[in-house]
């Protein structure tokens, strides 16, 4: 028996470290640390209730888009603020081009590259990983780069800038689109779709999205298992079994995506078991900080009452993070998630085979991220240049609210508490804080905890290639864990 200690962790947003103990060549325990403590929801107890909307998307440099869209919906509902239809597509469509550009980003830069090792060498499909996905000289890599630059000025446009847009309020959001930038941004969303077509998928967006079984995937791949980036992963992924890798917990959450103004959402809400979608009931949810450098309570506690104070001499603690549970259940979240709970049908079916793994999870944020794209179409679609796009917001002196919303890597929830005109208490359970929780007290580990158990490991591996594969399936933001 050994122990390593892996980390920190290189392309990841955030601090991490993971502690494994290794038998017989494969990891037999592992323990998952968030070490940086942030203290946003020490910050946020006192302030006025708006305030949140400069201090939540300084949660993280990446997500902070999903941040504000959460805490507005807070304390739109503690307000009892309606949104506007062009509040909502205009919502939706920064929503999108966040969401988009962080699974476009996982890829080419935080999970592709560790396809380039040397461990790899002698596999037959090395050299195209090389030419593709290289750190410093990878064509596709240097494309991908470029194609996000130009899309992410969808979020200039609407927010100013980004990240730490400020656009997004209660009521809505305080900027419109002229006609002419309209125009101008479709030609933004066309170009990303030329280079997903041309480049990652070799093929049109709704072809990818049509994809609906097994046979269907393998007669796509076929045409040509080196064309388009998705399918020379698809071809590694075979070759190295990663369906094999990273095994889920067999239970899946998401609060729901993109909802029109009518509330029809365009990726549905649930809980799913792998046979049936239950809804999500939020006061089921439960953080249990027994192995955080957290004062617990004794008890597991729901947002709504949480609890956030620092106590770093604890017994047995090895984490910023709490544990999260639904209904005292570890969970998943994340794109895996939401085509689980919208049914998409391919996903499914790998989902029924091998369960959540390396390669599902990728596969996906691939599919999802072409949805997301034709789904930006859609919202520019439906904006109306000179209707209006936000309402006031009056806040009460008393409220308790909570507002929920899908970011790339996850379901993310915000409660907030106001008593006497200011912020009382503010709990944010983001998506890593699910994905990458601790031990709960009744010593149940989280979700890549377990995940992480059987990952082999190389003699004289130090930073095994499968934890890396593992760990990074899930696209940690651990910055937004320790909030």
């Amino acid at each position: 028996m050994t122990r390593l200690l892996v980390g920190p962790f290189n392309r990841v947003e955030g601090d991490l470290e993971v502690r494994l103990e290794v038998a017989d060549g494969q990891v037999n325990e592992a323990w998952v640390n968030a070490p940086m403590y942030r203290g946003f929801e020490q910050i946020l107890q006192g302030k006025h209730p708006f305030d949140a909307m400069v201090y939540v998307p300084r949660i993280c440099g990446i997500c902070s888009v999903t941040q504000s869209v959460a805490a507005a919906r807070a304390l739109g509902a503690a307000c009892g603020v309606a949104v506007p239809p062009n509040g909502v597509w205009l919502t939706n469509l920064m929503l999108a081009c966040e969401n988009a550009a962080d699974h476009l980003t996982h890829f080419y830069l935080f999970f592709m590259p560790d396809f380039t090792r040397e461990v790899y060498a002698q596999r037959p499909w090395h050299a195209q990983a090389l030419q593709r996905f290289s750190t410093h000289s990878g064509a596709h890599s240097r494309e991908a780069v470029a194609a996000r630059q130009r899309w992410m000025q969808i979020m200039g446009t609407l927010g100013g800038k980004w990240p730490h847009t400020q656009s997004i309020v209660p009521g809505g959001s305080t900027r419109n689109l002229s006609g002419s930038e309209r125009y101008r941004l479709g030609s933004r969303v066309a170009e990303m779709r030329s280079f997903l077509e041309r480049v990652l998928y070799a093929a049109p967006l709704e072809e990818v999205v049509a994809l609906d079984s097994e046979p269907a995937l393998e007669q796509w791949l076929q045409r040509d298992p080196l064309q388009g980036d998705l399918r020379l992963f698809l071809s590694i992924a075979r070759d190295l079994q990663l369906d094999t890798l990273g095994r889920g917990p067999g239970l899946t959450l998401s609060y729901g995506g993109f909802a029109d103004p009518s509330g029809q959402y365009a990726m549905a809400p649930g809980v799913w078991d792998g046979h049936t979608l239950a809804p999500v009931n939020t006061a089921q949810i439960a953080e249990d900080a027994r192995h955080a450098w957290l004062a617990d309570a004794g008890a597991a506690l729901h947002p709504s009452s949480g609890l956030t104070l620092p106590q770093m001499d604890k017994p047995d603690a090895y984490t910023w993070n709490k544990a999260p549970r639904l209904d005292g259940r570890v969970l998943e979240t994340g794109a895996l998630a939401r085509q689980l709970a919208d049914g998409q049908p391919l996903i499914r079916a790998l989902w029924a085979r091998t369960g959540g793994n390396v390669a599902t999870r990728v596969l996906a944020r691939a599919i999802e991220l072409a949805r997301l794209v034709l789904l930006a179409e859609q919202c520019l679609r439906a904006i109306a240049p000179d209707a209006p796009c936000a309402n006031d917001a009056v806040l009460p002196e008393e409220a308790d609210a909570f507002g929920l919303c899908e970011a790339a890597r996850g379901s993310l929830g915000h409660w907030l508490s106001i008593r006497g005109g200011r912020i009382a208490n503010y709990q944010i359970i983001a998506p890593t804080t699910w994905n990458f929780s601790p031990r709960d007290r009744h010593g149940t580990p989280g979700a890549l905890e377990a995940a992480l158990v059987g990952a082999p490991v190389q003699p004289g591996e130090k930073t095994p290639v499968a934890v890396q594969h593992i760990v990074r399936s899930f696209d940690p933001c651990m910055v937004c864990t320790v909030h």
